[in-house]
């Protein structure tokens, strides 16, 4: 198992199961109310890791998602992914807001998740104050003091795809999917093979990449 993290953003990566893959992307605007906006992102991978085989998880990657977040406590918030995989090849996802997960099928983009937005430039994001709110919708509700969790629920975004041999997973929060084109992802994975080992400064921008090498077992 792994936790990195990278400047404002979080990650973690497991063997378990099939394999579990997820990216957290704190908001940097917490930093103007002098919240370092690395610590609710790096709570809640902390708390991904821990809650991975939790029997009421049971390799569902949004009780997963919500798990974490009801366990950090952490001011700030964050858009999130969660991917896992099954033994039979089922690669399971949720997410919340604008990071994203891209499948390469023989040099194409088979699948992809879309992004979540109340508007432009502004994503569904976890908070430690409140979900699915702008961090500074969640500051005006913190000091006035009336937010009431109950009424809140989680919106997640949840799909899954059936991989196949061969195929490459791509998932990276919002600083990848905004800047590089589809075709400039699959040219470059194609150029570097073995890209999913190259290392890299941190920065503000999480980039996960992996592929599917086995042959996936029938339950």
């Amino acid at each position: 198992m792994l936790v990195e993290k990278g400047g404002e953003d979080a990650f973690f990566v497991s063997s378990y199961n099939g394999g579990i893959i997820a990216v957290a992307d704190g908001v940097s605007g917490w930093a103007e109310q002098d919240v370092d906006p690395s610590l609710f992102p790096k709570e809640l991978m902390a708390h991904v890791s821990c809650l991975v085989g939790d029997e009421e998880v049971n390799n569902n990657p949004q009780i997963l998602i919500g798990k974490a977040h009801a366990a950090t406590s952490s001011t700030g918030s964050a858009t999130v992914i969660v991917a896992m995989l099954e033994r039979n090849g089922i690669l399971k996802i949720a997410n919340v807001g604008d990071c994203g997960l891209k499948v390469i099928r023989e040099g194409k983009i088979n699948f992809s998740t879309s992004p979540q937005e109340h508007y432009f430039d502004c994503p569904y994001q976890l908070s430690s104050e409140a979900v699915s709110q702008t961090y500074l919708d969640a500051m005006i509700m913190m000091i006035a003091g009336d937010y009431d969790c109950g009424i809140i629920r989680l919106q997640f975004q949840v799909s899954s795809i059936e991989l196949m041999e061969g195929d490459t997973i791509v998932t990276g929060s919002d600083g990848l999917f905004d800047n590089v084109f589809d075709h400039e992802i699959v040219s470059t994975l194609a150029r570097y093979r073995n890209v999913a080992e190259a290392g890299g400064k941190p920065d503000d921008i999480t980039v996960i990449v992996g592929q599917s090498l086995i042959t996936f077992i029938d339950p």
